[in-house]
């Protein structure tokens, strides 16, 4: 596959390391690149975006086949694999850079998301407070960021939040890994 004539999703579930570690497991995603997205500040850092100032979000860029992985499903597994009812927070980590968000790249994908978050709405306790954003901007995140998980993956925060989020991610899924 070429990754330029493939559609792209942007997502962000909290830590862009535990998303990038999610979808590069799926069959039908060519590429994940870790990044920033839907904030004021251009070409920010790391830290200006861990300060929650720049407005931007840790997000993921996936370049995938439309053929193997539907925009719907990418959308569904996105939603499923982490908790998009709790507001600018996942788990430990807090502030609106981790928020649950979408951004749509044209009419079709915000269309195929509204319809995905009502039908998903009904599967949480708690109502989805997914963010559907238009899509502006995409910075890659610093090089080492970029195959975080498994790069690290003997790492603290690796082990204890991500191989977890990681083995039930490959129960729920297995017909759909790489």
């Amino acid at each position: 596959m070429n990754s330029s004539n493939l559609p792209i999703a942007t997502i962000g579930g909290g830590c862009f390391w535990c998303v990038e570690a999610i979808f590069q497991n799926l069959r039908g995603v060519d590429k994940v690149v870790s990044g920033y997205s839907g904030g004021k500040v251009p070409n920010p850092t790391y830290k200006e975006v861990c300060s929650g100032l720049t407005g931007h979000a840790e997000v993921i860029q996936v370049h995938f086949d439309p053929v193997q992985l539907s925009y719907a499903d990418l959308l569904k597994i996105f939603l499923t694999t982490h908790d998009p009812t709790t507001l600018n927070r996942q788990g430990a980590d807090t502030g609106t850079q981790y928020r649950s968000v979408i951004f749509y790249h044209d009419a079709e994908q915000k269309e195929i998301a509204e319809k995905v978050l009502v039908e998903m709405a009904p599967h949480f306790d708690n109502p989805i407070v997914t963010e559907l954003s238009e899509f502006s901007t995409f910075y890659d995140a610093e090089d080492y960021h970029q195959n975080y998980y498994n790069d690290n993956s003997g790492q603290g925060y690796c082990r204890v939040v991500i191989s977890p989020k990681l083995q039930k991610f490959r129960q729920m899924y297995a017909e759909k890994l790489a």
